[in-house]
């Protein structure tokens, strides 16, 4: 599914990470653990698509991401990757199902509401769906962007810090609906953290 082959990055003579290479199948889960400015959030962008690695290739699917133009990187990405961000950057002038449906419209899919609906139902929060995300609680929010994560039906999940605000009982219950939705299906989960308490969820997990 992904590939990462002699990828490293840095700025000037500083190289900040180097991986001689790391392969991540379907359907499985990987956690990237390391202490604040070990490039956590460099390699998920990398990864994602949203950075051009200092050297190496990333490939999805067997397409070598960084080869393709702007726009063939941006509908790979939007058909088959679904981001979780730190800071959730919900739209605040749309509905939580105009935030969910936004994602269909800038993967150039077709909006289904219906699947919205869904996928709300099953995280609890249905009955937020007209609210704004200014009416949400922390937790409706952050589940109002796993939603948005889902909507594409992605094959991989990216999630950068999603437990680090949250209380010990919280932060057990995010990851396993992370790994429950993600296993559900059978999309691979890349979660990278400097928090050491969702450790023992992952198997499979690098440090940086």
């Amino acid at each position: 599914m992904l590939e990462l082959e002699g990828v490293s990055h840095g700025f000037g003579s500083k190289t900040l990470f180097s991986i001689d290479r790391l392969e991540i199948p379907a359907g499985k889960h990987l956690l990237i653990l390391g202490k604040s400015g070990s490039g956590k959030t460099t390699l998920l962008n990398i990864i994602g698509g949203l950075l051009h690695p200092s050297k190496g290739s990333v490939r999805l699917k067997g397409t070598s991401i960084y080869s393709l133009n702007n726009n063939a990187r941006d509908e790979l990405r939007g058909a088959n990757i679904g981001f979780i961000f730190q800071k959730l950057h919900l739209v605040p002038t749309l509905s939580v199902m105009e935030n969910l449906l936004l994602a269909n419209y800038l993967a150039g899919k077709k909006q289904n509401r219906q699947h919205g609906l869904k996928i709300l139902e099953v995280l609890g929060i249905k009955h937020k769906k007209n609210d704004y995300p200014e009416n949400l609680s922390f937790g409706e929010a952050q589940r109002t962007a796993i939603a948005r994560a889902l909507m594409n039906e992605p094959k991989i999940i990216i999630a950068d810090e999603p437990t680090s605000a949250l209380d010990d009982e919280s932060c057990g219950n995010v990851i396993r609906l992370l790994i429950s939705e993600a296993s559900q299906r059978n999309c691979s989960l890349i979660v990278a953290t400097h928090d050491q308490r969702i450790k023992d969820f992952f198997p499979d997990r690098i440090t940086l």
